[in-house]
Formats: C-alpha cells, structure tokens, sequence
C-alpha cells in the first residue's frame, strides 16, 4: 500500500516523474502547464528528484538538450502544451525517427488565434502523425500511473518511442483528487534497469553521426528512409502490444487496473454508443448511466491510447452498436470535425455491416461539457436508429 496525498493532476505528473527516476529533466513553463514545471523544479531543489534540471530559453532548445541527453543513456522528462508545443515541433517531430524514449505530458489546451489559454486537445491532436505515441488520461490517479507507465513502454525494445501522457488543461491539471503514491522500491521493480542507450551509444571516445541526409537520387538513400520509416509503423504496432501488456502488470502489482487501448463502458447490449476521450469521460458515463436508468441501451467507449490508434480494439467494442455519436474536443478544420471523428468513421469501414456515426464538437477553450451535453449526445445519437442522421457536425457549446 502507497502513500496517501490530495493533489492536482500537474502535481500528479510530478510525482509520477520523481518515482520514475529520470537522469535529466528540461521544462519551460507555459499555462496550463506551468505548475507541473514548478514542481519538478521544487522537486529537484528538495532532492526528491536526483536528476540534471536543463535550464533553457524555450521549448525548441527543451527538447533539443533531452535528445543529446537520451543519445548518451539518460532517462528524460519533459512536458509542454499550446504555443510551446509548436515552438518545441522542429525537435519534437524529429525525436520518434531518432527512435528517443523521452517521456513528455501536454497538458492539454486550445490553440490560437483567437487567443485561448484554456484547455482543449487541438495541440496534442495537431501533433498526433508524427510518430509519438499518445495516452489520454480521464482522472488525477490515472495521470500519475500513466506517467510511470509511460517509461516502460517508450523503453522497451520493440517499440524504442517517445512517449506523450496527456492530460486536460484545466480540468485535469488543476482538478485536486485523492491519489496513491506507489512505493519507491515497487516503481523501481516494476520499470527494471534503466538501458536507454542500448541501439545507439553517444559516447565521445568513439565519435559517431547521428541522424545522416538520405534520400536523393541513386545510392540507398531512398531505400534507407523507406525503412526507417517502416520500421517506425512497425514499432508503433508493436506498441499495442506493449501498452496492453504493461497495463495488466501494472494492475497486477498495484491493483489499479485501466483500459490499455479502449475502455468500453456499458456496451454489453448497447444499441448505440458515444465515443470519448480525456476527462469528458465522467460527465459522458454519468449521462449513460441516466439514459439505463430510462431503459435506454446506451453505452461509451473511452479511448485511452488515440496514437497508435486501436483498430481491433474499436472495431470488437463496437460489437452489436448500431448507431455512434464522437465528441471532439478539438477541430478538424479540413473536415468541419472532429479527429477523433475521422478515425473512428475509419474504423467503421472495417467493419461488414454500415454503423453511422455522428461528430460533436464541445469543450473547446475551457468550455464544460456537462452532463446535461451529453443528454444531447445521447439523445441525437439514438434518432439515428429511427433514421434521423444529422446533415452536419454539431457544435455543443455554440450557445452557451
């Protein structure tokens, strides 16, 4: 049994860092993630975390120190969300082609213009093809265990990825929860010994190129970018079965058992069903849990693991579900929808029989999505069983 704290969800992240026992940590504080940068500081400054904190002058040079760092064996820590993750994309988008464990939170929030510090997912869904792999947590508790978790699936040999835990702007990380801190020596037992390095070794006694130019005409340039990056799907495959394999020991141990990929909630005889993601998830199981109590067969799938995303996961919890409704919480501006919409409407198409699927828009800049939004979710999503499909995507907080 762990040590009982009260916290937020940026403290929680924190935490998660501090029992991971990272070798270096480099964060640029930036709203809503800001107090998360604060406490590993404090926490670095107090000895709880024995690790190098980077002291830099933005985001870019954030995660271009963490590189260096990983490339020599380090175990990192970063975290970042909204104009910072933009500012950080050069480095960012280069660090799963340079097959980096680094472990990185984006504490959700909307992007700008107009101005926005609020939370949304439009910057972790921005960033969500460049080959990170991405986790999306629904409460405080849930936040610190992923972290951890986090560092065995970026460090295992089959996928050798970098890692983002996201959690909510707003709702998650300044929402205080109860929460169990796992014991040291369980952590430590549970990541193993620390072996970053192991597929390339930065070491200035046997100088080595990183990263060469391919590509071009003749030689093997093309053919050598070719496998990288069919080696990055690959791995990113191998992924699901690593997140799977690490959630179920880690419930073993610690007794706190999550969805690895996709929690299905109530679905068992569901004729319809709302997808979600984040801490939407409550308010969306409680107004499920409103619609059984009037006879509805209603259900929700939560989707923990959005990138790689859950093809068969998705495709065996929509089992007998006949009709969806996806709430976004960020925009697809090509589409007028939601990401999270478009994926799942794809998903759909590897199933034999026709579902259709309805896109919601809500909770951008802050906004609450209630329970009382989800009534509306629920309800517009069962008159499509009685043939009544919506034209276009619905906005939920347009009058709000």
């Amino acid at each position: 049994m762990g040590k009982m704290i009260v916290c937020d969800g940026n403290e929680a992240a924190a935490w998660g860092v501090a029992l991971a026992r990272p070798d270096m940590v480099a964060v640029y504080p930036i709203t809503p993630q800001s107090s998360l940068a604060e406490y590993i500081s404090q926490f670095v400054a107090d000895g709880i975390i024995d690790a190098d904190l980077m002291d830099v002058e933005g985001e870019h040079s954030v995660m271009s120190v963490l590189q260096g760092a990983c490339l020599a064996g380090a175990r990192t820590f970063t975290a970042s969300c909204g104009q910072g993750l933009a500012f950080m994309f050069e480095p960012y988008s280069r660090t799963p082609g340079l097959r980096l464990p680094i472990v990185m939170s984006i504490v959700t929030r909307d992007g700008i213009t107009p101005q926005s510090v609020w939370g949304g997912h439009q910057d972790a869904m921005t960033v969500r093809e460049v080959g990170w792999v991405h986790m999306f947590n629904e409460n405080v508790q849930e936040v610190l265990d992923t972290v951890i978790m986090a560092y065995k699936i970026a460090e295992d040999r089959d996928v050798m990825l970098p890692v983002n835990t996201n959690h909510d702007g707003n709702y998650l990380s300044y929402a205080v929860e109860k929460v169990e801190l796992p014991d040291q020596d369980e952590v430590d037992a549970f990541l193993g010994e620390k072996n970053i390095n192991w597929h390339v070794a930065l070491d200035p006694d046997r100088p080595m190129g990183v990263d060469p130019l391919t590509g071009g005409s003749g030689g093997k340039g093309p053919s050598l970018f070719v496998r990288y990056r069919k080696g990055m799907c690959k791995s990113m495959q191998n992924a699901l079965e690593v997140i799977t394999r690490v959630h179920e020991e880690w419930g073993e141990r610690f007794g706190r058992h999550y969805a690895p990929l996709v929690e299905e909630y109530r679905l068992e005889d569901a004729d319809y069903a709302i997808v979600t993601i984040g801490s939407m998830s409550g308010a969306g199981k409680d107004a499920v849990d409103g619609a059984r109590d009037k006879g509805e067969k209603a259900g929700l799938i939560r989707i923990k693991t959005f990138r790689p995303f859950p093809l068969q996961a998705i495709r065996k919890a929509l089992t007998g579900v006949k009709a969806l409704g996806v709430v976004d919480r960020s925009v697809s501006f090509g589409w007028n929808a939601g990401p999270v919409y478009q994926d799942i409407l794809t998903a759909t198409h590897f199933i034999e029989r026709r579902i259709p699927v309805v896109s919601f828009i809500g909770g951008l800049s802050g906004a609450d999505i209630t329970v009382e939004h989800f009534n509306r979710v629920l309800e517009t999503t069962s008159r499509v069983l009685q043939g009544e499909m919506p034209s276009e995507t619905i906005w939920l907080n347009e009058n709000d």
